[in-house]
Order: structure tokens, then C-alpha cells, then sequence
């Protein structure tokens, strides 16, 4: 598909029907959808007149996009208040949702936090593409500041204390920047000086189900895991005991965000029984759309900095 197809197809929100009677008054859904190779707009359009008995139409027409007509089959989630609705496909809504919350940012950092394992450099990385924001990892700033050393060796060699001394330092250097999306470490909530620097921005809470945790984090091992290697049994039952210590220890502080985005309430919404199906863009709009109302709460008072 060319450039001038996608941008003709993306722009496409209003319906125009030539009929040859007057007096018809049309209700329309649209339905974007993109693979490879084309992007697809489903039409569907309901027609009734004045003084008769209603009426279908169903037309195709074969233009860059294609149009195809159906009403009959939409589900009820589709409908909103009686009126048609639109579901667009992910990409879209994020775009969309992060082109509405845009005003309100005022290019303020986002803040990502949440449990080991639970998606923040992946979630964080769709977040800044969409918003035009650079991504940052604090692990990593702090793994450079030592030297390159690994997260696990700097706790193996220097401590945890230390490390935690890095972070620290690392969040005060990065409160005094704009037009960022960070992930932050597991454990950087539990300092109080930390969510002052974290404050200056907006903080998300990913909320993951520890099962779901441990599930992830044992597939692909826990060697980088330094405060994962203390338990006994088999990687699952050690990783989902040491998450559920560390969680307990920690819930309260990961309330201290200012947004919480709960992986539970999203595969509910989309009717997901199974959370590794959740894509991350899919966690990436519901977070976008947790910021929204967090901003738009602020009722105005925040005037940048």
C-alpha cells in the first residue's frame, strides 16, 4: 500500500451516499482494519424514508480502500447510547487517544512502575513512539554509570544499598527533564524521596497478577533477577514466592502513582481470558487513557514548569 493510499484510507470518517430519492437520513458505522498490504474501511449504512417502511441499501465500491456494506451483524458493543460507533484498530486508537492527551502533558516526564516482569521498557517504548517523547530505562543509566556492570553484578559486587543510592540519583537527574517516558526499577518506589522526583511528572502503576509474573519471568530465566535467587524449587514456585514477598512489601508505594493501569480490567474489557494475549499497545492505550483522565482531573491547575 502507497503512502498516498494509507493517508487517503486514515482520513477516511465521513460517509457520502448519492440516492436517488430524497428524504433519506443515513446512519453510518465505520470500521478501519490494516494488514499487510491494504487497509480495509467496512461501511455500513442504514437508510429509511419519510413516508415508507424502512429499508437496506448495500453497495460496494472499489476505490484505494474497500467499502464493503453490512449492519445486521453488529454486536451490541458496538452500539453506544443508540448511536453508531466506530471501532478502529489499536494503532489507530493509540494515536488518536495520544493526539487528545497532548495539550494536557505539557511535556511532563511519564513515569512507568510497577513489579519486575511487568512490561514497563516494552510498554514504554510504544508510549514514547506515540507521543514524539524519548524512551529512557533507568536500570540502564545506572548500569553505565557503573562501569557497564549489570544490574545483577552491581548487586553482587556493591550491594544493594548502593544500587539503590544510584537510583536514586539517577531519578533526581531525570525530574529536571521534559518529554520523557521512563522505566523505573522494581524496587524504586520504596524510597519516599524517589516519588518526589517521580511526582514531577505523571507515574503509572502496571499491575500485573503475580501468577502471570512468575509465568514470564520463569520462561526466560532469572539469572538478571538479583533479588530472585534466594528461593528454593522449581523457577515458577521460587519466582512466584519471592514476587509475592516483594509484593507485599511494596503494594502500598506502587499506590502512591498517580495512575494505576490494571492488566485484569483491560482483558476484561476486550474479553481476554488469557493476559499474554494482551498486546502492548493494547496496555499502552489503556495507559494513555488512564493519564487522560489523571490531567484532565487536574481541572486545569497545572501550568507547566
Amino acid at each position: 500500500m502507497d503512502a498516498r493510499t494509507a493517508q487517503t484510507s486514515l482520513q477516511f470518517s465521513t460517509l457520502l451516499f448519492q440516492t436517488d430519492n430524497v428524504g433519506r437520513r443515513p446512519c453510518s458505522y465505520v470500521s478501519l482494519s490494516r494488514d499487510r498490504n491494504k487497509v480495509q474501511v467496512i461501511v455500513s449504512a442504514k437508510f429509511q424514508h419519510h413516508h415508507s417502511t424502512a429499508s437496506k441499501i448495500r453497495r460496494r465500491t472499489i476505490t484505494p480502500l474497500e467499502v464493503s456494506c453490512s449492519y445486521d451483524n453488529l454486536s451490541a458493543s458496538t452500539l453506544e447510547s443508540g448511536s453508531c460507533h466506530a471501532p478502529l484498530d489499536e494503532e489507530l486508537i493509540l494515536k488518536n487517544k495520544s493526539q487528545e492527551i497532548e495539550q494536557y502533558l505539557n511535556g511532563r516526564c511519564i513515569y512507568l512502575v510497577g513489579m519486575m516482569g511487568s512490561g514497563k521498557t516494552t510498554v514504554g517504548k510504544v508510549m514514547s513512539q506515540v507521543l514524539g517523547y524519548s524512551f529512557c530505562d533507568c536500570d540502564s543509566l545506572i548500569e553505565e554509570e557503573v562501569g557497564g556492570n549489570t544490574v545483577a553484578d552491581i548487586f553482587k559486587h556493591y550491594g544493594e544499598s548502593f544500587f539503590r543510592d544510584k537510583e536514586t540519583e539517577a531519578l533526581r537527574k531525570l525530574s529536571l527533564m521534559h518529554r520523557l517516558v521512563i522505566s523505573t526499577g522494581g524496587g524504586a518506589v520504596v524510597r519516599p524521596i524517589n516519588w518526589k522526583y517521580m511526582h514531577k511528572g505523571i507515574s503509572v502503576w502496571l499491575d500485573v497478577p503475580l501468577e502471570a509474573l512468575a509465568q514470564r519471568i520463569a520462561a526466560v530465566g532469572t539469572n538478571s533477577r538479583p533479588l530472585l535467587h534466594y528461593e528454593a524449587g522449581d523457577a515458577y514456585t521460587r519466582t512466584f514466592m519471592r514476587l509475592s514477598a516483594l509484593f507485599e512489601e511494596r503494594s502500598e508505594a506502587y499506590a502512591n502513582a498517580n495512575t494505576k493501569v490494571s492488566l485484569e480490567n483491560i482483558a476484561a474489557k476486550l474479553g481476554q481470558k488469557d493476559l499474554s494475549n494482551l498486546s502492548p499497545t493494547a496496555i499502552a492505550i489503556e495507559a494513555l487513557e488512564q493519564i487522560e483522565g489523571f490531567v484532565k482531573g487536574e481541572d486545569g491547575c497545572y501550568t507547566g514548569s
